[in-house]
């Protein structure tokens, strides 16, 4: 197998692991476990366990990047249609979303991520900014269960939605 081939092995199965279980359970020993290796041979591959959570990382910004290229595609200029897409994926990843949205990442990727949002915003880098900050808290509300019933989240995320559309000048 080569260098390449066994790093996707790698972060296949750290990404497995982040999202069965959760953080807590992302160590070398655990993951070195999952791929019936020993926790040094994984350091062939990732010098410690913070390359192995940035490079989980960059592989969320990236897909979110497509998501949310994915959703200007198809609703060229709508903020809506971007911030539902930006939910959906997630909360369809809520582990790695946590881990990925905790900690700072190079500009690049994260800038590729907010491209489509400020692009529908456009002149206004405030408010694509403040609409990101809205989708960001909302999502971590709805993760963290800070919500009364499935219904209040949905009438607070539009509220939010309509709010921050109408707002455009």
């Amino acid at each position: 197998m080569t260098d390449r081939a066994r790093q996707h092995q790698i972060l296949a199965a750290a990404r497995m692991l982040l999202e069965q279980e959760g953080a807590e359970a992302l160590t070398m020993r655990r993951l070195a476990g999952l791929l019936g290796i020993t926790a040094p041979s994984l350091y062939k591959h990732f010098p410690d366990k913070s390359s192995v959570v940035d490079a989980l990382a960059d592989a969320m910004l990236t897909e979110t990047a497509e998501a949310l290229e994915a959703a200007e595609t198809a609703a060229p200029g709508s903020f809506p249609a971007l911030a539902t897409a930006y939910r959906a994926h997630a909360l369809a990843h809520p582990h790695l979303y946590r881990l990925t949205t905790s900690r700072p990442h190079p500009h690049p990727l994260e800038d590729r991520a907010a491209a489509p949002l400020f692009r529908a915003l456009a002149p206004e880098d405030h408010l694509a900014r403040a609409a990101w900050a809205f989708a960001h808290g909302m999502v971590m509300m709805e993760l963290n269960g800070r919500f009364p019933t499935p219904e209040s989240v949905t009438t607070a995320w539009t509220a939010g939605i309509t709010a921050l559309a109408s707002s455009r000048l």
